[in-house]
């Protein structure tokens, strides 16, 4: 059973520092920001470039992150992350970011977070991209990732109406945060006890 009362951890993925564009980190920070005033966690990979910029603005508007790192060394993390994972799995750790939140917002990205994005679909985990940010946010959004067509991955004009989507996913039907949708139509197919 999940607690009703934690608060909803968003997972934001995108760019990496090396790639990540000024368009991206601004769209990032407000996400953050946005996820804060929420309510919410931020939950990333704790590096630099989006998952920076989403600390930073968390941060900054009175909210709380969680930065899951690839390496065994928790200095990895960049310097806004409030709890650091080190989880020493490299790349792998990006199942862990997906996993980790109970929606996903997408910045931009490259092969990383379309790695992050297929895990949360996969899960059938409310995702929605910032439109314009680049990458994978562009590629993906307004889709479905394959035949399954289990959710389709949304889009938001702006970071502020990304999270105001992604919050209204997991408050939907009153479901709250923890459920994806498989839980969400399991529980509305059993039986009454």
């Amino acid at each position: 059973m999940v607690d009703m009362d934690r608060r909803a951890q968003v997972s934001v993925v995108g760019f990496n520092e090396d790639s990540c564009t000024k368009a991206a980190r601004d769209a990032a920070y407000q996400v953050g920001r946005a996820v804060a005033r929420a309510g919410g966690t931020v939950v990333c990979g704790g590096l630099g470039g989006v998952m920076e910029a989403a600390c930073k603005g968390a941060r900054d508007a009175g909210g709380h992150s969680v930065g899951i790192v690839p390496s065994a060394d928790s200095a990895q993390a960049n310097r806004y992350c409030d709890d650091v994972i080190a989880t020493g799995l490299g790349n792998s750790r990006d199942f862990l970011v997906a996993y980790s939140g109970d929606a996903m917002v997408v910045v931009g990205g490259g092969a990383g977070t379309l790695i992050e994005v297929a895990a949360a679909y996969q899960a059938e985990k409310p995702i929605v991209t910032v439109k314009g940010t680049g990458g994978v946010a562009d590629e993906w959004g307004g889709r479905y990732i394959d035949h399954r067509r289990t959710g389709m991955i949304l889009e938001g004009s702006s970071p502020e109406d990304a999270v105001k989507k992604v919050m209204g996913e997991l408050s939907r039907d009153g479901k709250g945060p923890g459920k994806t949708r498989a839980m969400r139509r399991a529980s509305e197919r059993a039986p009454p006890a």
